[in-house]
């Protein structure tokens, strides 16, 4: 008589990628997961969406919700027992933390972040995590992916979790593959060693992102996967292999933990411990070195859920619907005559005539052309502009803040423009200005001033003036945002020179 497999008993009608939960949960198999989502990283090849302090998982670039968000979402349904502190862990970078924090909060998302001081690539990365998990005293099955992809189908997603969960209890660390539909040389892959039950595989060898003959090869052989980039495997288990294989890194990873410090959500490793672990991808750190006789076991399970890893402006295209001719669009966009076009718009609009197999991306400050044949070089043109100093590599026009935002709308040689929102509840931190004064005109909400020893309310249509090296605070008193055009003038407008005295967030240092 067969047995039903736990793991094919699940709800039909939980096919939404955001709140549907298989009936069969870890729980029920006796299994606690634990989510880990991997926010570094820049998304360079989406440029000039994406920017180095404002990168691809913070975007809405698909959906109403940024890749961060969905991300999270999609792993609510993966934790473990009752009881069991199951809050999502996030790793991100300092200069994302708050927009991290902020959009958790605004997906329901009650997670620890922990907040590294610098990049140190996806090996380190989930090392702090593990070991946060260890300390928690939750030495649960780590379900870590990055947080800048997409799944389409989020039943099928799950089930291929809770199948590499069952491999990764007994000690192996699990990696998802993605069965290739096409011969691509934007992914790495995995060479398929002998098969196990649930047409799981063992790890013969990963494989670097090949030329486009040898992706033929592969795609032929039917013996290569995709590497989509998402691990299962146990928190020890993570440590124990981490510790014999990159014992380096281990250390140095452990001594930044041990030295770190919370702050409400966030878990700040010591900064100047973890500026000595040497930058390295799970991958490299550990995967391919499973061969070995003092390493864990390497498995791969089958992940068919319409993954991407959003990583060209071609797979955006790829990854939503077109119309007859093959064009997708968002924002304002026309198409006339065009064919197998992307283009996005955050304002102007953009119209495609006659055109075939372009990218047009348009932002406030930049607009990109490229054919589709030539993505993946857009992330050279990015190095490129950082050489020569481009604030476009950097940022947007408008600039994210803990507080809310700044768009600058015009500047000259002596001064600038800005349109600020605050967040209400929020304020800005007690500063100064050595060179430049300030002129505040309300345009929507209340505002509470400080100026030197005055403190007073600003209603719509009024102003203020904050003269050079005057101690001074914005806050938004009020539960709607606050809109204020500031006008600033003098001799040198960067935002370097900013003197904080007092900061909600921590920043005067």
């Amino acid at each position: 008589m067969r047995t039903t497999d736990p793991l094919d008993v699940v709800d039909d009608t939980a096919t939404d990628a955001h709140a549907g939960q298989d009936r069969a949960s870890p729980t029920d198999l006796g299994m606690r997961l634990s989510a880990v989502v991997l926010a570094g990283g820049s998304g360079t090849r989406l440029w000039p969406l994406s920017r180095r302090h404002f990168p691809k998982q913070l975007i809405d670039i698909i959906g109403r919700d940024s890749l961060l968000q969905t991300t999270a979402r999609r792993l609510a349904g993966l934790h473990g027992n009752a009881g069991a502190d199951t809050a999502p862990i996030i790793v991100c970078g300092e200069a994302h933390r708050f927009m991290a924090a902020q959009q958790l909060a605004e997906a329901g998302v009650d997670a620890r972040i922990v907040v590294e001081p610098v990049g140190r690539n996806t090996a380190p990365a989930l090392t702090l995590a593990a070991l946060l998990a260890c300390e928690q005293g939750n030495d649960s099955i780590l379900v870590a992916m990055p947080a800048d992809h997409v799944i389409a189908d989020g039943k099928a997603f799950r089930l291929a979790v809770l199948r590499a969960a069952r491999f990764a209890e007994r000690g192996p660390i699990v990696t998802l593959g993605v069965p290739p539909t096409r011969a691509d040389t934007g992914f790495g892959y995995i060479r398929l060693g002998a098969p196990l039950e649930g047409m799981a595989r063992r790890i013969d060898a990963f494989v670097e992102k090949p030329a486009a003959e040898l992706a033929a090869q592969y795609l032929a052989s039917g013996e290569y996967w995709w590497n989509s980039g998402i691990f299962v495997v146990r928190a020890s288990t993570w440590l124990t292999a981490l510790q014999r294989l990159q014992p380096a890194m281990h250390a140095a990873c452990v001594s930044a933990f041990t030295a770190g410090r919370s702050d409400g959500a966030f878990f700040h490793p010591h900064a100047a411990s973890f500026t000595e672990v040497l930058p390295d991808s799970i991958d490299y750190a550990v995967m391919e070195h499973l061969a070995r006789a003092d390493a864990p076991e390497g498995v791969v399970v089958p992940l068919e859920a319409g993954w991407s890893d959003l990583g060209s402006w071609d797979a955006v295209w790829d990854a939503i619907d077109k119309d007859d001719d093959g064009n997708a669009a968002r924002g304002r966009v026309m198409f006339e005559g065009a064919t197998s076009c992307y283009a996005h718009s955050e304002g102007r609009l953009v119209a495609c005539v006659g055109t075939v197999n372009l990218i047009v991306v348009e932002t406030a400050d930049a607009v990109l052309v490229v054919d589709r044949s030539r993505v993946q070089a857009v992330k050279g043109l990015v190095e490129r502009i950082a050489r020569q100093h481009g604030p476009e590599a950097e940022t947007h026009r408008k600039v994210q803040r803990p507080w809310g935002s700044y768009d600058s709308l015009d500047h000259g040689e002596r001064f600038q423009v800005k349109r600020i929102v605050v967040h209400p509840g929020a304020a800005l931190s007690l500063q100064l200005h050595h060179h430049r004064a300030e002129h505040w005109t309300v345009v929507r909400g209340t505002a509470r001033v400080t100026r030197g020893d005055e403190q007073f309310l600003l209603s719509e249509n009024e102003s203020t003036y904050i003269p050079i090296g005057v101690t001074h605070r914005l806050e938004n008193p009020g539960k709607l945002p606050l809109e204020i055009i500031e006008v600033q003038s003098g001799a040198y407008l960067g935002e370097d020179d900013i003197v904080r005295i007092a900061d909600t967030y921590g920043r005067c240092a």
